[in-house]
């Protein structure tokens, strides 16, 4: 990823815990990279912490995210939702420098 990893506060962590816990599968949605939207289906199997890379949730497909770029983790706002809503919301604020 481009960007540093950001550290987010630990009820993010919580969530991913508790629905690894539960051994179901969802959907989620992250930045996977400037301004890009992805997304990931399964089942989430483990929470790490990669060595000056940051926090990472592993899937049973293979798939890693790193969760400081999760928009939603099965319909819950991870720690890039604010940073989604803020850009969804740029034209409603006049800061995309697009005239009215």
């Amino acid at each position: 990823m481009e960007n540093s990893y950001t550290p987010v506060d630990y009820v993010y962590r919580e969530i991913i815990e508790d629905q690894i816990a539960k051994k179901i599968s969802g959907k989620v949605f992250f930045w996977a990279g400037d301004m890009i939207v992805d997304e990931v289906i399964g089942s989430p199997v483990k929470l790490e912490e990669i060595a000056g890379k940051g926090w990472f949730v592993f899937f049973d497909n293979g798939a890693e995210v790193r969760i400081d770029r999760i928009i939603t983790f099965f319909g819950k706002p991870g720690a890039g939702f604010d940073e989604y809503d803020s850009y969804a919301n740029q034209c409603l604020s006049c800061q995309a420098g697009v005239p009215l």
